[in-house]
């Protein structure tokens, strides 16, 4: 293959024997598939769909009909319930009774109801191709289909039949109908009889136990002179509201004060202006004093501009500071004393709501564990008198429900004959056609694509020998020749930049082994891109940092010299032909001529041409060279 075509890259580096290779294939390879298979899948799944097509229209003429039944309740005189319910009260009772549709009994009641006429519109068609001197068939084959269902979120049920006669289908229908409702009316009729005895000694039974209730209760209730427990219990439990409600208030009251105090001690112990306490600057005189103090403070300042510090006005001024601050602090230490006062108060108040509210906990406690027993007392005379009093109303509705209508039950429509046949349903059946030709089309494709051993695409490689693919180079007719080699060291930003880089990292990954490493390019036939993998994909590691050697091992027709402008006078020939010496510094031996191309990448070149170079390729010192 040639370097301009795209080429797979496979690497010796896969899944090891314990592993096993993971193929995709996109949608290219599917359309591939069946583009290539069309020919071949196309008449066949003509061929299956139109014969599908022309067996089933050739089939009998079938007739369906359908009759409709409702279940509701009935209209009653009195609101009462029998022993026996046949309403429907749930989707089990549909399906209870598309059961009792579908049952052999109600099948041989249908044919044994059947008059000698109406059997022979059922056998009609069968008599059509009966051979002469044939006994006819019975009447229990000839039915046809019978199918129940229930109208969904409805009280109503359907019946279809389906017959090679409409008329005979519209009369099975029908039949099926009426022998239904006399089969519920059967099974309800008679069996309220033992009910009556049941019911009326157990309602002895219970009137006996909730008297026995009644009597451990009043008892309960003489004992502890009780009147009425909830309105005690209520009214305590108000009251121990109330009390937690003022008690609470007097906390926060409390808890303040005790902040004030906290912060006065604080101003105090910082000696920092006690005045910047609200509390304080707005107690009692302290706001006016402190105006006045602040008055005569800026009269001093005015008339120091005037006269000297000894000055008769002056003194007066001085003295009447001195005394307003005196007033002043004997005020704030009065605010102090009071809220001293108020915050003892409080607490004797929170101790006092806190003493009252264990208190009334206390009682509310003893009645609410008094309530316990007195609510089982009172549960059980409750539900005494609720067992007896079911069941007695129960043999009341029984005793009243014995002599009326039971079965709500009524057809809403009755199946009349249908002369469109049913089957076969030429819409239906070129559906299933195209259906079944389209899935034979895409089984015969894919099935003939497991046995075709063809190789097409990149799934197909990867499957054929059983590793991953590397990475893909894509075609690179569009780069100069001279700059394929180079991609990666020239840094060019070209569309086989990327690939090589994936390259790159699909080595990284799926190596077991790591750094040093050695990595043989190779392929089938010359020509397929060796030179120009092995080139780009060295200029990859050297350009992640790998110290990297190229080396030209296609002795027949050497060609990495060239496409990165060397000479090829020495090198591997070379140092073979000079005796292949080890000793030394390999990097630096003349005879091998070891080129360094950029950072990181040099370059081994072959050292001319050989026509036998396996002879050198398969000697151990080249093993050791390596």
């Amino acid at each position: 293959m040639a370097d301009t075509h795209p080429l797979a890259v496979k690497s010796h580096v896969g899944p090891g024997p314990d592993e096993e290779a993971i193929q995709s294939r996109t949608l290219r390879d599917y359309y591939i598939i069946l583009r290539e298979r069309i020919w071949i899948a196309l008449p066949l799944a003509l061929l299956v769909s139109i014969g599908l097509g022309y067996w089933q229209s050739r089939a009998v003429p079938m007739y369906s009909a359908k009759a409709t039944l409702q279940f509701e309740k009935t209209e009653t005189i009195v609101t009462s319930q029998g022993v026996v319910d046949p309403g429907v009260h749930s989707e089990m009772d549909i399906n209870t009774y598309l059961q009792i549709l579908q049952s052999n009994r109600l099948r041989q009641s249908v044919i044994d109801s059947l008059t000698p006429d109406e059997q022979k519109v059922i056998l009609k068609p069968a008599l059509k191709n009966l051979p002469p001197g044939q006994p006819p068939p019975p009447v229990g084959s000839m039915l046809g289909g019978v199918q129940p269902d229930s109208v969904g979120k409805s009280f109503l049920i359907s019946i279809t039949v389906v017959h090679q006669d409409p008329e005979a289908a519209a009369l099975i229908a029908n039949r099926y109908v009426k022998q239904f409702m006399l089969s519920i009316r059967d099974d309800v009729s008679g069996k309220d009889d033992f009910a009556m005895g049941f019911l009326k000694s157990r309602s002895e039974e219970l009137r006996k136990q909730s008297e026995d209730a009644d009597k451990a209760l009043e008892n309960y209730m003489r004992v502890h002179q009780l009147v009425s427990l909830d309105k005690s219990i209520d009214l305590v439990t108000e009251g121990l509201k109330t009390v937690n409600t003022d008690l609470t208030s007097a906390r926060l009251a409390l808890l303040s004060d005790e902040n004030l105090l906290q912060q006065i001690n604080d101003f105090r112990a910082r000696h920092r202006d006690l005045l910047e306490i609200d509390y304080i600057a707005s107690h009692g005189a302290v706001s006016s004093l402190r105006s006045q103090l602040s008055g005569l403070v800026q009269t001093k300042a005015a008339l120091s501009e005037t006269y000297l510090e000894r000055h008769p006005r002056m003194i007066d001024v001085d003295g009447r500071i001195a005394e307003t601050r005196d007033v002043l602090g004997r005020e704030i230490g009065t605010a102090i004393a009071d809220l001293n006062t108020s915050l003892a108060e409080k607490r004797k108040n929170v101790d006092s709501l806190q003493h009252e509210y264990d208190k009334r906990e206390r009682e509310e406690l003893a009645l609410r564990e008094m309530k316990i027993e007195y609510d089982s007392l009172e549960t059980q005379s409750a539900e005494a008198k609720s067992n007896y009093t079911q069941i007695l109303d129960r043999y009341n509705q029984t005793n009243t429900t014995r002599d009326l209508e039971r079965v709500p039950l009524h057809p809403v429509d009755l199946a009349i004959p249908n002369y469109t046949p049913y089957a076969p349903n030429f819409s239906r059946i070129f559906r299933m056609s195209v259906i079944l030709g389209i899935m034979t089309f895409l089984i015969v494709a894919v099935g003939l694509t497991f046995i075709d051993d063809r190789i097409k695409s990149a799934w197909d490689i990867e499957s054929f020998i059983g590793v991953n693919l590397l990475g893909i180079i894509p075609d690179l007719s569009g780069v100069k020749n001279e700059e394929k080699y180079t991609l990666l060291i020239d840094n060019k930003q070209t569309s086989g930049v990327e690939p090589f880089l994936n390259i790159y990292s699909s080595i990284k990954i799926h190596s077991k082994l790591d750094y040093p490493k050695s990595l043989l390019v190779t392929s089938t036939i010359p020509g397929e891109g060796k030179t120009l993998v092995s080139s780009n994909l060295a200029g990859c590691f050297a350009r992640h940092g790998k110290n990297t050697l190229l080396v030209d091992c296609d002795l027949r027709r050497p060609m990495l010299h060239r496409h990165f402008r060397q000479q090829n006078s020495v090198g591997l020939i070379s140092w073979f032909v000079n005796g292949a010496s080890l000793e030394g510094n390999l990097v630096t031996n003349p005879h091998l001529g070891i080129t360094k191309i950029t950072d990181n990448l040099s370059l081994l070149s072959s050292g001319g041409r050989s026509k036998s170079p396996t002879e050198m390729l398969e000697t151990p010192v080249f093993g050791q060279l390596l």
